[in-house]
């Protein structure tokens, strides 16, 4: 049934590093103290490692432990639960977002765009396909941190979609190129853009402040914080987004194309 209105939450977290059983336990401490109407909750980017690049070590299967962790919390919190893991399918490792439903079922998206300066391209296989989730009459974008250089790949082609999400490890050296590139997102495609990150340390040093964000479909910013652990809920209005396609339809526009 459609909606006029989408709640998003935004867990930023400082992620224990490559310790599952901790990360988990931290996760569900936050998820079940979430007030209100849980549409969709959003974790980062490898939510239960950080962004190790050991996936011989700390990949799962799609049977594996964390995923069924994910499962029970979509259906114990009646939620739309997504986060990125460290999967091992078929011999290959993903960087995979899975957008897990209360009743059980899963959408996946394999990170199409690898962080080949931290070595991400020579251990995990990218992806080839967009996920494009429906919720209540909203259709969602889902993409993972580093997709969110390429605007090809995220363009709204016509009227695709609402609302892109990018799950991160964004670290804070590269912050002003966040922050920047989602309200970027946003404006081009006239839609809402949120953005999770984490904060804290990781296991190689790297710093992160988090800024998770919440920008409109006129690149205004309507939420965001920095430099601490957080968890916010945001409601997105439909009308918003349908009056600034209307009086403003740029998106009729817009170059076609094809990607091959």
């Amino acid at each position: 049934m459609a909606s006029e209105h989408l709640n998003i939450t935004l867990i930023q977290p400082d992620i224990v590093w490559e310790d599952k059983t901790a990360n988990l336990q931290q996760y569900e401490e936050i998820i079940s103290g979430i007030k209100g109407d849980k549409h969709i909750v959003a974790l980062p980017e490898m939510f239960s490692t950080g962004f190790s690049m050991d996936p011989e070590r700390l990949a799962e299967h799609m049977s594996g432990s964390s995923v069924a962790w994910m499962k029970t919390m979509a259906a114990r919190y009646r939620c739309i639960l997504t986060g990125s893991l460290i999967i091992e399918e078929d011999g290959n490792f993903f960087n995979r977002l899975l957008w897990v439903q209360p009743d059980g079922n899963i959408g996946i998206y394999d990170k199409r765009h690898l962080f080949a300066y931290a070595g991400e391209d020579k251990h995990y296989t990218r992806g080839d396909k967009r996920l494009i989730a429906r919720v209540n009459g909203w259709r969602i974008n889902v993409m993972v941190c580093y997709d969110l250089r390429f605007p090809v790949w995220a363009r709204n082609q016509g009227d695709e979609f609402d609302v892109m999400l990018y799950l991160a490890n964004w670290p804070e050296p590269r912050s002003l190129a966040w922050r920047t590139l989602l309200q970027a997102r946003a404006i081009e495609n006239q839609c809402y853009v949120a953005g999770v990150n984490r904060v804290g340390k990781d296991g190689k040093g790297n710093n992160y402040i988090g800024e998770s964000s919440v920008f409109g479909p006129l690149g205004e910013n309507l939420w965001q914080v920095a430099g601490s652990t957080a968890c916010h809920t945001i409601t997105l209005q439909k009308d918003v987004l349908a009056k600034v396609r209307t009086n403003l339809p740029f998106l009729e526009d817009a170059d076609k194309f094809i990607l091959l």
